[in-house]
Parts: C-alpha cells; structure tokens; sequence
C-alpha cells in the first residue's frame, strides 16, 4: 500500500534535518464517491454512473456497484448525485512564486514577504482545481516543501528552480547599469535568490544546471531565445550556441531527466533540437518545417493560448514589450495548427506572470482552447498528456505513481465538478462549479453533502 503522502516525505537529507514535526505518518484514511459519472482523463464521454473507492492515497476500486463501507468512522461517504469525478488539472508551465506579485514586489520586496505570497498563490491554485504544475522558474524548492509536509496547502510541483539565461537573455535580470561584470564581482541578486543563473559558456552551463540539479529540480529550464517581457532581447535572436545547450542537456542526462527551452522562431528551436533538449516550451512563430522536425523526433510542445485578449499583460502602448507581444500572439492560431496538423505532442500551460488578477484566470485560460480543439482534447491535454509531459523527470520526478487519470492504482488527485465539463467547459473557469478537490487522497474542498 502506497503511504498518505507517498514521496513527499522522503528520507532526504533535508527532510532529516527537519526533524520529525511533519513527518509523522497519518492514519490510511478511506473516501467513497458514490453515483459519479467519470471522466477518466483520456475518454471522450463520461462513464455510467459509478462507485469510487479512494484508500489512503491511491484509487483502489472503481464499479458500478455500490462499495461497502469497511471503515466506518475513517471513511469519508459522498454522494455524487450524478456529478462528474475527473482528474486533477495540471499547469504544465507554472511560476508559482511570481504569478501573483508585480515584478517590482520581486525587485525590492522582502524575500519573506514574496515567500509568504506565494503560499497564499500556491493555496490558490489548488482551490481552482490545479492538484500538479510544472514550475518553469523561481526559486520554489523551499515552498515545493512546505507544501509536501503538509505545512500549507499547493499543488504538486515538479520545480526547475532557477532559469537558466545567457548574458542578455531572457532570463537576465540585470540593468545596462550592472555591467560589465567582473570576474570577483558578486552575483545579481535575483541570481542569488534563484529567479535566474546567468551562464555564459559551456563551463557556466554546467555550473548553474548542477546547482539547480542539487537543490532538486525535476527538469532543468534554459532560455534560448527572446523574450516578450524581457528588456534586452529582440523577440528574433537565438540565445545559447548549440554546444552550451548540449552542455545543458548532457548535464540533465547524467541525473536521468531532461531540458525544456523558452523558445519562439525556428532558428532558436532547431538549435535547441539539434542539442537534445527533449521539451519547447511557447514556440508561436514556428514554422511548418521545424514542426515536422518536432514530430519526427517525439519533441514535446508545451504552448500556452496566448492571445492578445483580457489574459495579455498590458504594456504600453508603443512600446518594444507591445510590439513583440502582438508579434508573438499573432502566431498562435497558426501554431496550433500546425501542431494539430503534424500530430506533435501537445501540453497546455499558462505562463502567468506578475498579474494577481491573471492568475485567477488559469481556468479560463484552459477553458478558452475551445477556439481549437474539443472540451474532451482540452481535459485530456491537461490531465492525462500533461501527465506524461511530467513523466519525463524519470527518477528525479519527486512524486510517484499515475496522474491525470480516474483509473484503479492511480494516485488520487480527483476533482468532482457540479456538471459536465465535456459539455461545457467552461463550468471549470469558476472555482465554485467543484464540489470537491481531493490531492493525494486528502480532501481539500468539499462543498457537497456527505
């Protein structure tokens, strides 16, 4: 039988160094949904009505019989009334610490203060109904923590710590003002506290992935092109030569997981193809050419809806931040298309950053890829293929057994919405449409009767 909080807990140095305070094993509890319609994160329609029994952490019987309860007082009955039972959502690209703070706060604030609101940011997105992310850069090793030993409610999190950025790139957060940088000179300070590793050739490569390797990141980010956001970089150049991107990859190989790249033009993509990375994370301005590489190699996309519509970040009119965000959203109808066309693996993220009132949106942001596939493709994309986008950590995943599915052995990260979302997506846009959020086979909402 696998534990209550199976790999959350392990005998790590740190976990050790902890103390037993959190790391006490609960009672195996029991849960019974009973007359559920479940969608099982790969289907296209929703079950006849069903009986789920979730032991400890895993799910352990599904029937259409009704399911004795064997437990009494530990087990925790609720009636279904027809209601859908569906995976947990996954946010395949995720920022947990910054989604919420204005990039000032994380300039100037505290690292107390931003830590204590990315709790409260992390408390958010389990209540919309995300049980996983995929963390794409910030230092979320200390809250992945807190979260796993039960100190505050959050998501899974498979972190990647800080992204890693060439001088100029995407991911550096300096002024013209903090260069040159010498040789002795001390790090920026985003560096410090993890938001970012500057590296510049193969030697610094190595460097900052093993940092981030040691501190227990499940997958490994580099910035190989410009950026929107980003003060220095044209949306068009390419960022890393091909051997710092293989010094990247062969890193990450060495500890049995792999590279995504922030990435958007071809020639930044096929840079990052040739050097091994396995994972594109945004990639708008691709073309035809290098999607077909991408599906002939098995490289995984993971795209975010972006749009310019309510869900864009407002720069300012005029300004080089505007321009390159209309360039780069004027390319994700035609990506998706030619993701569609060439049967590419597809994840789905968010990408939200700096925005408190954006990232109340993360359901609807998934609720709007409607405009390109059916609500059925939409749920599958961020239960079950976000799932095995997860997968791809291998041994450094830090969490084990099945997600993104309603199926016996599975872990139980489970959502019952009042409704069918295949019918209407859109009743996973508002919070108040789940009834319950189950993580790790604990309740964490349950607004139903039981």
């Amino acid at each position: 039988m696998i534990s209550l909080r199976s790999g959350a807990l392990a005998l790590t140095f740190g976990a050790l160094a902890a103390g037993p305070l959190f790391a006490q094993q609960e009672d195996v509890a029991t849960t019974i949904f009973e007359n559920v319609r479940i969608f099982d994160g790969t289907g296209a329609t929703l079950s006849p009505p069903s009986n789920v029994l979730v032991r400890g952490n895993v799910i352990e019987t599904i029937s259409a019989d009704p399911i004795a309860d064997e437990d009494g007082a530990r087990t925790t009955v609720i009636d279904g009334e027809g209601k859908t039972l569906m995976p947990g959502l996954i946010d395949a690209h995720a920022h947990v610490i910054m989604a919420t703070i204005p990039i000032s706060t994380m300039m100037t604030a505290d690292p107390n203060y931003v830590a204590l609101i990315s709790g409260r940011a992390a408390e958010g997105m389990l209540m919309r109904g995300f049980t996983s992310v995929r963390d794409l850069a910030g230092p979320t090793f200390g809250l992945k923590r807190a979260i796993d030993e039960g100190v505050i409610a959050g998501p899974r999190i498979w972190p990647s710590g800080a992204m890693i950025s060439q001088t100029s790139g995407h991911g550096d957060y300096r002024t013209v003002h903090d260069i040159p940088q010498g040789h002795n000179h001390a790090l920026h300070f985003t560096d410090r506290l993890g938001y970012s590793g500057v590296a510049d050739g193969r030697a610094e490569v190595l460097r900052r992935v093993r940092e981030q390797l040691m501190q227990g990141a499940s997958q490994i980010k580099l910035a190989a092109g410009g950026g929107v956001a980003s003060d220095y970089d044209p949306l068009d150049v390419s960022q890393f030569t091909e051997d710092e991107l293989r010094a990247a990859v062969e890193a990450a190989e060495d500890w049995g997981t792999y590279v995504t790249v922030h990435a958007y033009t071809p020639d930044a993509v096929q840079t990052a193809i040739s050097a091994g990375v396995k994972v594109i994370d945004h990639g708008q301005l691709l073309d035809e050419e290098t999607v077909q590489i991408m599906a002939d190699k098995g490289i995984w996309w993971s795209m975010q809806p972006f749009l310019d519509d309510e869900d864009s970040v407002p720069f300012p009119e005029g300004s080089a931040n505007r321009a390159k965000q209309l360039e780069m959203t004027n390319g994700t109808n035609t990506a998706y298309e030619l993701a569609k066309k060439h049967g590419v693996k597809l994840a789905w993220g968010t990408d939200t950053l700096f925005d408190p009132k954006l990232a109340t949106r993360q359901g609807a942001q998934l609720a709007k890829m409607v405009r390109w596939f059916e609500p059925a493709e939409v749920l599958k994309m961020a239960t079950h293929d976000n799932a095995q986008l997860l997968a791809l950590s291998g041994k450094r995943s830090p969490y084990k057994g099945a997600l993104g599915v309603v199926k016996e052995g599975a872990l139980a990260d489970l959502l019952l919405v009042d409704g069918d979302p295949l019918a209407n997506i859109d009743l996973i846009a508002d919070q108040a449409n789940l009834v319950v959020i189950m993580k790790d086979g604990k309740i964490y909402k349950n607004t139903g009767a039981d």
